[in-house]
């Protein structure tokens, strides 16, 4: 992470089915947006319009968004979708990296890019002097019975925007032997464990990686965690049987696995019994997905 060897970053992650943007687009004579987060998809239309250097007029549906600033790429998502569906109107034979250049996306991770052009497991390298988007050093599917249990807070926002870029600039060079501490975790242990299907292994190596960068972020998010509520919700899922315990990117959201989804559904349910009546906490089952954006075009 701390670009000791000409690479600053480098991610791991995953595609999900569950939480997702999913918008229409039609043919008009000037853009006009509607829907959940329209003004956000207006500019990211313009923008991309803007960049290349054309009027783009379409009538574009937005159906349903990602939670903004929860760690779940709902800017990058929301970017790569519109930017794919106009492209697919207008014939620009746009990839989700050339859309990804124009509009400035994979500054950092290129998780976002990744999972939209071909999901599953990804590890990216992080971005080095000639990096335009982060590459992909490993792609892998996650076993079909692995689930996740996902848990939002409503009230709680991951840091984004200025605040993200004064945060990296204020925080310590991360320490270079830790950094190859989970390089070597990742490689010789945690992908091992994916093709064979050992979730334990596989979630040993993800708590690992997220306590120590959680431990490395927690002066700029509060903790190792952004929330302190979405912190005790993944203590009791340790405590009763999930694994892989984390916080997706600056949070608030957290995560486990666990091995399908009955037992993922007595787990979550034993969460929610716990929590009082004026929770602000969303606990959802996810399941990895296996395949890039679904794009379709519809006869009128």
């Amino acid at each position: 992470m701390g670009g000791s060897l000409g690479r600053k970053f480098g991610s791991i992650g995953v595609g999900i089915n569950e939480i997702a943007t999913r918008l229409s687009l039609q043919p008009s004579d000037r853009l006009e947006v509607t829907g959940q987060d329209c003004g956000r998809a207006q500019r990211t239309a313009e923008n991309i319009a803007l960049a290349l250097g054309r009027s783009l007029p379409a009538r574009i549906h937005i159906d349903h968004t990602i939670p903004h600033h929860a760690g779940l790429g709902s800017g990058t998502q929301m970017a790569l979708a519109i930017g794919a569906g106009l492209s697919r109107l207008f014939g620009l034979n746009l990839g989700a990296a050339d859309i990804a250049n124009i509009i400035g996306r994979g500054a950092r991770s290129g998780i976002g890019i990744a999972v939209f052009e071909q999901g599953g497991l990804i590890v990216d390298a992080g971005r080095g002097p000639q990096t335009q988007v982060p590459p992909v050093v490993s792609r892998l599917p996650l076993p079909s019975g692995w689930c996740f249990l996902i848990v939002l807070d409503q009230h709680a926002t991951g840091l984004h925007g200025p605040s993200e870029t004064a945060a990296f600039s204020a925080l310590p060079m991360f320490p270079a032997a830790e950094a190859a501490r989970l390089c070597h975790l990742v490689l010789m242990r945690g992908l091992p464990a994916v093709v064979e299907g050992d979730m334990a292994s596989f979630g040993s190596v993800i708590t690992e990686l997220q306590r120590s960068v959680g431990d490395h972020f927690a002066p700029a998010q509060g903790g190792r965690f952004t929330s302190p509520r979405v912190r005790d919700a993944m203590e009791f899922l340790a405590a009763n049987g999930g694994v892989g315990i984390g916080q997706s990117s600056w949070g608030p959201t957290g995560f486990c696995l666990i091995d399908g989804p009955g037992k993922a559904a007595a787990i979550r349910d034993g969460l929610l019994a716990q929590l009082d009546s004026g929770h602000t906490l969303q606990c959802l089952i996810a399941t990895p997905r296996s395949r890039g954006a679904d794009i379709q075009e519809i006869s009128a």
